[in-house]
């Protein structure tokens, strides 16, 4: 006879127990994070109940119950959710980081400064602007110089005579 009259008390616990279930399933398609709330509201208040209306023990089992659903179906969602078409229109597929902007080709390239690079500025070489820094040093507009080094994006120039803008090939003209 005392399992008869624990019925309504368990029909209490396993309702509130399914519909956090459901309302945490219901929050993937519904935006706002209320059903979500609710559910593990619902979730919460089962656990409680399981514990005030049977004990102890089995306050616990449904406690790590629950735990273990919540984990298992966390863990599914993100093995799931990126596969699906819905997922899939909030994973970027384009490639971050990579510029590929180094042009080691310009080492020893001689060119005309077209700004005044003091240390930074724009130099033609091979006809081309390039954005480039000195060593430190002021170099006029106009100044004829050669690349020295490429570091990552940045380009290195230092100030050549005169007479040595024509010596390297694919010099610029002034």
């Amino acid at each position: 006879m005392a399992s008869v009259r624990s019925l309504p008390r368990m029909a209490l616990v396993i309702t509130l127990l399914a519909v956090g279930a459901i309302l945490l399933v219901l929050e993937i398609y519904l935006p706002g994070l209320i059903a979500g709330i609710l559910g593990l509201l619902c979730l919460i208040a089962g656990v409680v109940a399981g514990y005030y209306q049977f004990g102890a023990q089995v306050g616990t089992w449904l406690l790590s119950g629950v735990t273990a659903a919540l984990l298992l179906g966390f863990s599914g969602w993100l093995w799931l959710f990126p596969r699906t078409k819905l997922g899939r229109a909030f994973i970027s597929d384009g490639q971050v980081g990579e510029i590929r902007a180094e042009r080691p080709e310009l080492v020893g390239q001689s060119g005309v400064a077209f700004t005044q690079l003091r240390p930074s500025g724009t130099a033609l070489i091979q006809g081309r602007r390039v954005d480039v820094v000195t060593e430190g040093a002021l170099i006029e507009k106009g100044t004829a110089v050669r690349v020295v080094a490429v570091e990552g994006m940045r380009v290195v120039v230092r100030a050549t005579p005169a007479g040595d803008v024509s010596s390297g090939p694919g010099a610029a003209a002034a």
